[in-house]
């Protein structure tokens, strides 16, 4: 089971609970951090980052989601501010649906809620592998761990099809390691037959 790809709830059935469709261009936020939580955010088209930025104004990319995956869902179930940004990368279309009315949603369709449930409970399980794999001093352990973690959210199972948005730079910053130390662990693993770079792409 795939972490998001799970939690896409059919458009139909979101219209027919008060959901509208909008659009932002590229670089437009959604949400910011700190706002109040009111949607439920599944994308139509487009590409979104999550991130935030430290005290020194580093970003921080959480991930980079697309077509029928939907976020910001952890954060309709508490009473709480959002911890991290939602930016579009090019022009999205997405559809919103007030929060009161995607718990009502719930409510008269449990076998949604069970599917949501689900897909936060593996949410929750390949954070834990990526943060085990974090704590390791190994780069290639690290780098796996991330990835794994990356492609969790991906429909597909099939081998490197998966192409990682994220630069060397921004990998480094989430793994904590020096760019000239992902490049070499990347060429190792492409070495090992673990993934293949095309074009400076990375496919895992």
């Amino acid at each position: 089971m795939k972490t998001i790809s799970c939690m896409n709830i059919e458009p139909e059935l979101l219209y027919s609970f008060g959901a509208e469709v909008k659009t932002y261009q590229s670089g437009e936020l959604i949400y910011r951090e700190d706002d109040h939580v009111v949607y439920y955010y599944q994308i139509v088209k487009g590409k979104v980052k999550l991130n935030n930025y430290n005290e020194e104004g580093k970003e921080f990319i959480h991930n980079i989601l697309g077509e029928n995956q939907s976020f910001g869902d952890s954060m309709l179930f508490l009473d709480k501010i959002y911890v991290m940004n939602a930016v579009c990368l090019t022009t999205t279309e997405i559809i919103r649906l007030p929060k009161n009315n995607f718990m009502d949603l719930l409510e008269k369709h449990p076998k949604i809620s069970i599917e949501m449930n689900a897909c936060l409970s593996q949410k929750l399980y390949f954070k834990a592998i990526m943060l085990q794999s974090m704590s390791s001093q190994n780069p290639t352990l690290r780098l796996k761990g991330l990835l794994d973690y990356l492609k969790s959210y991906h429909v597909g199972d099939c081998e490197q099809c998966f192409h990682v948005e994220f630069t060397r730079q921004q990998i480094a910053n989430l793994t904590g390691l020096r760019v000239e130390t992902v490049i070499r662990a990347l060429k190792k693993m492409e070495k090992e037959g673990n993934l293949k770079i095309e074009n400076r792409k990375i496919l895992y």
